[in-house]
């Protein structure tokens, strides 16, 4: 929101505990190198689309320790008075690279990276995954639902099953960026700029006597957008009758048109065919449909397969509170030591969790002819940009290759922060809602799909991939050597 916020203290308390480790201890001015990423699509997706940075560097720019701040941590008679004061000038002071918000990001690849002094580091990790994870799961619950809909226009209703009203806010924010049409929230509306629309309510058709008086009310009172809601008693018999009424002894005569009709229950596909059929009877040809009730990809897409005619939907629940949760981390890739980079890497029983060391870049291959994505890549920082043919390698099974000619690659990280300087200047919403469009048709039909998706190829360098399997090889040799 555009007043300064200050949640300068939203980060887990051992975040505050190690720093005091590295402050007594003489390391304030250690350099770490952190990447975030994911490691499994959420949704049981084929992708996710970033979101979260517009946050993020709010989050950074009115970051803040205040006096009540200190006040408060200096309660737990755990911290010294030097580390303490050392926190009340605390400023975010090194690089920090991201994806911009609506790119199609794919797992175990770096969204954000960050090389900042050990305590700076640390300090910023849980807002920076916070509103990464929310972001993203929003943004890609959002695009999915709108790939299920082939294309139509798609109304967010999901205030009122939102986490919290500031969750709901950004939720309804990161649903316009993903390509919906506009939101109902409207706070989101006077805070991002974000068109709010609606229809009515069924509260709105019962407080009245009957159906028709209350669509003659609304009728009166809302002539240029009626948007009647008609399944409140009897969809076919009653609701669309008495709205067509309306329309033909109320609007006509004065100049207007019913825009629309929503229909919010029963089955929709029979209902929407139906409808449509008396409408265009009528001569009402140009009245628009709106199908809504707990809609998610599966059921949009049964819609669609059934032919039913429809030419908006509004969707709540599925979008605003959606039923996953991305799972993004924070991890330490490097340190610099006597002006070197020394690569890190964490081990784990379970595969999936043993990190990529080393400072990266990530690269994205675009085919030159059709302009789809194929690939990505991750490196060493110090790799030169990939050129002419290129052999891709799965990381995990190497047998699978992929090599790729005429080829167009993009670095995508971009600097956000440099020096603790702002140096990314961020595109409005609606610019951001456009890139969000345009990246998407890059991604190849087959990953899109809602079930059974195509695995995108997220690749290692060779350098990178061997310089991986030398560090679990000589850390698995120090633990074999301890254990003996």
């Amino acid at each position: 929101m555009e007043e300064k916020m200050n949640n300068t203290l939203f980060t887990d308390f051992y975040e505050i505990v190690m720093g005091y480790t590295n402050y007594e201890s003489g390391e304030t001015e250690k350099k770490e190198y952190f990447d975030l990423f994911f490691r499994s699509n959420p949704l049981k997706g084929g992708y996710a689309i970033s979101g979260g940075l517009d946050n993020i560097i709010k989050y950074i720019n009115n970051f803040d320790i205040t006096d009540k701040h200190i006040d408060y941590l200096r309660k737990f008679n755990k911290f010294s008075e030097g580390y303490l004061s050392y926190l009340k000038n605390l400023k975010f002071t090194g690089d920090l690279y991201a994806v911009p918000d609506g790119t199609p990001v794919f797992p175990n690849e770096p969204v954000l990276t960050v090389k900042a002094n050990v305590i700076e580091a640390k300090f910023i990790e849980t807002a920076l995954l916070n509103n990464f994870n929310h972001g993203t799961i929003v943004t890609t619950a959002a695009k999915r639902i709108l790939e299920a809909a082939s294309e139509k226009p798609i109304m967010e209703f999901g205030a009122r099953r939102g986490r919290s009203i500031p969750g709901a806010v950004e939720a309804s924010k990161y649903a316009y960026v993903a390509g919906c049409v506009g939101t109902s929230n409207v706070e989101c509306g006077m805070e991002y700029d974000v068109p709010v629309m609606g229809t009515m309510a069924h509260s709105e058709v019962c407080e009245s006597d009957n159906e028709y008086e209350a669509f003659l009310k609304f009728a009166k009172f809302n002539p240029n957008d009626c948007i009647l809601l008609v399944d409140t008693y009897d969809t076919l018999n009653v609701g669309i009758p008495n709205a067509i009424k309306v329309a033909k002894e109320y609007l006509e005569p004065n100049g207007y048109r019913l825009k629309g009709i929503r229909i919010d229950s029963g089955d929709l596909a029979y209902l929407s065919k139906e409808a449509r059929k008396i409408l265009d009877d009528a001569g009402l040809n140009d009245t628009k449909i709106t199908l809504s009730n707990s809609l998610n990809e599966e059921k949009i897409k049964s819609l669609i397969d059934e032919e039913a005619i429809f030419d908006s939907l509004g969707v709540g629940d599925n979008i605003g509170a959606v039923n996953d949760r991305l799972g993004g981390v924070y991890k330490l890739v490097a340190i610099e030591k006597e002006g070197k980079i020394i690569p890190k890497i964490k081990l784990s029983d379970d595969s999936i969790k043993t990190i990529t060391p080393g400072v990266k870049k990530l690269y994205r291959f675009y085919d030159k002819e059709s302009g789809y994505a194929v690939g990505d890549l991750v490196t060493l920082s110090h790799e030169e940009e990939p050129k002419d043919e290129y052999t891709l390698v799965n990381p995990v099974e190497e047998w699978k290759k992929k090599t790729i000619k005429n080829f167009n690659v993009r670095n995508m990280l971009v600097p956000i922060y440099i020096n603790g300087k702002q140096v990314y200047e961020l595109p409005n919403i609606h610019e951001r809602r456009q890139y969000c469009i345009e990246e998407f048709k890059t991604i190849y039909p087959e990953i899109k799909r809602i079930n059974n998706p195509h695995e995108y190829y997220v690749d290692l360098s060779n350098e990178l991939r061997e310089l991986k399997k030398q560090m679990i090889h000589d850390n698995v040799k120090i633990k074999t050597k301890e254990l003996k």
